[in-house]
């Protein structure tokens, strides 16, 4: 069996057609969702992007890896130390490793090491192709690595193939050829004028009045389609936000289109197993995050998972709790493979095939690159613990009702103390658990604390005070300050 796993990064499944989303973003993955099956609650343990390809390729959670954040120690991961043999027993039978040891010949198509210094990444692959340029690329510099690999090699059995494309991750930057822009169509009617003026009179570094970070010109100045928005005034200036995360939607589908067709010309498409995925989601407009991967709720942790296994009798859709790493697991399985023991991540293969249920109780999704959060997703819940804001005007307990409430807009954590404290129950379940099975007695959320924060927000405290004040917003220079979040 052939395996493509496309991986496409900052994809929040509700922006794709197959997830219920109004806009022409994805017609070709939703072709591919109509012959397999989609996974509608399947999560990163820990977001954003390095921790979370982490949890994916290792099969453990961040608070085992000791992979949580984007800088600083928690950013590498834990040596194994004393028991470390002549090669690392977790890094040769992580997802790729255990593949290859499956007779599969594995071929990555990513920047993403480099990116992000993960050399760790590299055990276990064949070959390695990197565009080279850090995450940067636009999918028209990813496609002839791809095509010239398919051509060269698709007709070869047993091979598994990582595609990476990175369109809809800030800054915009798909080509102003591309088509289409999305002008016509309107945006997500979840979002109204007064929930930006709301969002408009607070405070947090990719928020409405801050969408460039710390300075308002560092990052909008690059983003071609939105290169006139400085700040989010208003609906119209969502829209035109909104439409140019959307056409790097449709720009990666469109990449996909392309190598579904050399695929089919080979005629390998029937026998290929294909995958649809994304290492995180993003905010937009959410929790007043735009356009950024800045907490651990279920809009930034949840992603999309498309599977189209050949041959196989699944049932379209699954809406039950699942981590990605399940998935990894239960392709290692699904190939004849153990999943290894000291693996988080848990194998679902044999309930797909016999039609049974599946699924955990509740999850726990986490964060500690933007904001230093956990998150328990239960029932219809999400319940999210702030341990460090990262400069947001973030209580220490929120709650939201997933499903009435999906883009979280009415915190309702003061007037269900019942289900606040189920969920801050099932966190110090989780919190035991994991503690109990770690090589480590550190937590590496609290590293990520003690080393001054958040990676993003680290030493930019008085750079986003001077900020606040330039902008009229001195009444929460003091808010700041009194929660002692200091460089």
């Amino acid at each position: 069996m052939r395996i493509i796993y496309f991986d496409i990064d900052t994809l929040r499944p509700d922006h794709l057609g197959c997830y219920g989303y109004h806009r022409n973003t994805s017609p070709n993955i939703d072709k591919i969702a109509e012959e397999g099956s989609i996974f509608t609650n399947c999560y990163a343990s820990d977001a954003p992007c390095l921790p979370s390809r982490a949890s994916l390729f290792t099969g453990r959670f961040g608070i085992h890896t000791g992979i949580v954040g984007h800088g600083g120690t928690a950013a590498d991961m834990r040596l194994t130390g004393k028991e470390r043999g002549f090669d690392d027993n977790y890094l040769r039978n992580n997802w790729i490793g255990t593949l290859r040891s499956a007779k599969y010949y594995t071929v990555s198509i990513s920047p993403f090491a480099e990116r992000h210094s993960a050399f760790w990444f590299c055990s276990g692959w064949n070959e390695m192709y990197n565009p080279g340029k850090r995450g940067h690329e636009v999918a028209d510099d990813v496609f002839p690595y791809a095509k010239k690999w398919l051509e060269d090699n698709g007709k070869k059995d047993n091979w598994f193939l990582h595609l990476n494309v990175w369109d809809p991750h800030t800054p915009y930057r798909t080509p102003l050829s591309f088509e289409p822009s999305f002008e016509n169509d309107p945006p997500p009617s979840w979002i109204t004028e007064e929930i930006i003026k709301k969002h408009r009179n607070s405070y947090g570094p990719r928020s409405a009045r801050d969408i460039g970070g710390f300075d308002r010109l560092k990052l909008t100045q690059f983003y071609k389609r939105i290169q006139n928005i400085r700040e989010i005034e208003n609906l119209d200036d969502f829209t035109k936000w909104i439409n140019a995360y959307d056409v790097g939607i449709r720009y990666a589908d469109d990449f996909l289109g392309k190598i579904i067709e050399i695929i089919k010309n080979l005629e390998i498409y029937d026998n290929t197993l294909l995958i649809i995925s994304s290492d995180h989601g993003e905010g937009q407009g959410e929790l007043n995050v735009y356009g950024d991967h800045a907490t651990a709720c279920h809009i930034v942790n949840r992603i999309p998972m498309i599977i189209k296994w050949p041959n196989k009798k699944w049932k379209k859709q699954y809406n039950s709790l699942i981590y990605a790493t399940d998935i990894a697991a239960t392709i290692i399985e699904g190939v004849g493979k153990n999943v290894p023991d000291f693996w988080d991540g848990k194998s679902i293969y044999k309930k797909l095939e016999n039609g049974e249920e599946f699924g955990r109780n509740f999850l726990v999704i986490s964060q500690n690159a933007w904001t230093c959060q956990r998150t328990v997703r239960f029932g219809k819940w999400t319940l999210i613990r702030t341990y460090h804001t990262g400069l947001r005007y973030y209580p220490e307990i929120m709650l939201y009702d997933f499903e009435n409430d999906f883009h979280m807009t009415n915190n309702l954590a003061e007037k269900r103390p019942d289900i606040v404290g189920k969920g801050l129950q099932l966190l110090d379940v989780w919190y035991k658990q994991m503690m109990k099975t770690s090589s480590s007695s550190k937590d590496p959320m609290w590293t990520v604390i003690e080393e001054g924060g958040p990676h993003h927000t680290r030493k930019m405290l008085n750079t986003y005070l001077r900020r606040l004040k330039r902008s009229g917003r001195e009444e929460f220079i003091k808010v700041i300050q009194e929660r002692g979040e200091s460089d």
